[in-house]
């Protein structure tokens, strides 16, 4: 069975004082193979926490997340992670950072380097390709952060906050590359932002989650992402529906943060 699903998930952390926080509780979805989906919500709501039970960084304390069949129980190339910082290897040139994967599976240049240059074609680096990560630009070294992630090959991409670190042009050209990448490699990918507009750009299906406990409480299938790959994003954003589903998103997310202030102001 191809695909990702999510089963029943739930996770609560400990704390040292005898509390525990519950970060998500029965979150149950189905991601087709292929996919392009985001999720939002606000601070809390355990965004994060999921991408990383996905990625096999945490162990669930209910439930699983299963992958083309079987179940996910630790780290494996078959899902690769783009960081919000690129966490590459500062030492080495952009081509040893994205063959990197390859190189430590035993694989020689013969099997990987037609790949990584392709890849580095893709992003924009074949004349980077001997520089130093640190001389790069931060979008460029977000640029070497994706194409080392599809050198591995994966099945699924997970990526943290990618862009969030960058500045609005950077941003805007950074997410026509992912729609770009996932319409050309046909890869699932899962996206996590703090963004409204970028969740609704990158996201055929958008997810909006509530906190705490983390759960999904609203989701959508929208247009946008299929609409970006062969369009400018500035004229993405003037669809009638993006700027209805913008503000209806926005006023569900300060309603949350309202009842999250709330609570706290109660407890003290």
């Amino acid at each position: 069975m191809s695909g990702l699903s999510i089963e029943k998930l739930s996770m609560r952390f400990d704390l040292p004082n005898g509390t525990s926080v519950q970060a998500l509780k029965d979150v149950s979805l189905n991601i087709a193979e292929g996919e392009i989906m985001s999720v939002l919500g606000p601070s809390g709501c355990g965004k994060t926490t999921l991408l990383n039970i996905v990625a096999g960084f945490l162990a669930p304390t209910e439930g699983q997340v299963v992958l083309n069949g079987h179940r996910v129980t630790g780290p494996d190339a078959e899902r690769g992670m783009v960081f919000q910082q690129g966490a590459l290897f500062e030492w080495m040139d952009v081509r040893s950072n994205v063959s990197f994967g390859p190189r430590m599976a035993g694989k020689s240049e013969a099997q990987w380097g037609e790949n990584v240059d392709h890849l580095l074609d893709v992003v924009g680096l074949r004349d980077f390709k001997e520089k130093a990560v640190f001389e790069l630009s931060g979008g460029m070294q977000q640029r070497v952060a994706l194409a080392r992630c599809l050198a591995n090959e994966p099945d699924v991409i997970l990526m943290d906050e990618p862009l969030g670190a960058l500045d609005a042009l950077t941003r805007e050209k950074m997410q026509s590359l992912v729609l770009k990448l996932w319409k050309e490699t046909g890869k699932t990918i899962i996206l996590i932002t703090h963004s409204v507009e970028e969740a609704l750009l990158l996201g055929e299906r958008l997810l909006v989650m509530a906190p705490r406990p983390g759960r999904i409480h609203k989701e959508y299938q929208l247009p946008f992402a299929d609409l970006g790959v062969n369009a400018d994003l500035r004229e993405v954003k003037k669809h009638p529906e993006f700027a209805e589903r913008r503000e209806e998103i926005l006023g569900m997310i300060w309603d949350m943060e309202e009842e999250i202030m709330g609570r706290a102001e109660a407890a003290s």
